[in-house]
């Protein structure tokens, strides 16, 4: 029953991190082909980060539960594929980041458009310092996310590493010991054999020595009952 638990939580955490995962490159194409305004791209990257966010908890709760597992090959088996989504969620953020440069880029490009067809230069000039300090400020907050985000990454992957060197050392002083003990069993056999073949000479030194005292008792017997 335990067993049949484990698997079904697995199981449950595996679709949450590949439906968040899809989620979260729906949201990417949407940055991609946004066009503005900006407050629209902010709140894009704000669906992203909240996502990213559940990803993150999701194969955590992956990792703690392949630290669970009783045995140690779907110990090992949990860790890879706790690696392989940590590694699709660092693509995802490239993508992310790059996705918001062009997005941010388009926009300016946009708005400085519409600045040049008409209105006040000197309130086109204004709007512009506006809109690209804002945009800078974005870029600068969004660039400062990713990056915390990816330097939490690294440092898992550094844990997870560490675990799996560990557990790798852990299963060689094992082998080791295997063979240690096998040593110790065909030497037992070897003992157990000779015993058996000291036993076998005993038994037969046991007979002859018998055999040899009744011979004697009647060659006496023999003796004293017929003289002559």
């Amino acid at each position: 029953m335990m067993a049949t638990s484990q698997d079904f939580h697995v199981q449950m955490c595996h679709k949450e991190i590949v439906k968040y995962d899809l989620e979260i490159k729906a949201l990417i194409q949407d940055i991609r082909e946004c066009s503005g305004p900006i407050s629209v791209l902010t709140d894009l990257n704000a669906q992203v980060k909240e996502k990213f966010h559940l990803l993150r908890l999701r194969i955590q709760d992956l990792e703690q539960m392949a630290r669970e597992q009783d045995k140690e090959s779907d110990k090992q088996a949990l860790l890879k594929e706790m690696e392989c989504h940590k590694r699709q969620m660092l693509s995802n953020q490239t993508v992310w980041r790059k996705s918001n440069l062009s997005c941010k880029q388009t926009i300016d490009n946009s708005e400085k458009d519409e600045l040049l067809e008409g209105g006040d230069p000197t309130r086109q000039r204004k709007v512009a310092k506006e809109n690209l300090a804002q945009s800078a400020s974005n870029i600068t907050e969004s660039l400062m996310g990713i990056s915390r985000m990816m330097s939490q990454q690294v440092q898992q992957s550094e844990v997870a590493m560490h675990t799996l060197a560990t557990s790798s050392r852990t299963i060689l002083e094992t082998n080791e010991e295997f063979k240690s003990m096998s040593g110790t069993i065909q030497l037992g056999r070897k003992l157990i054999t000779k015993y058996n073949r000291r036993e076998l000479t005993d038994k037969l030194l046991i007979f002859l020595a018998l055999a040899l005292f009744l011979a004697t008792v009647l060659y006496i017997l023999k003796k004293r009952l017929f003289p002559f």
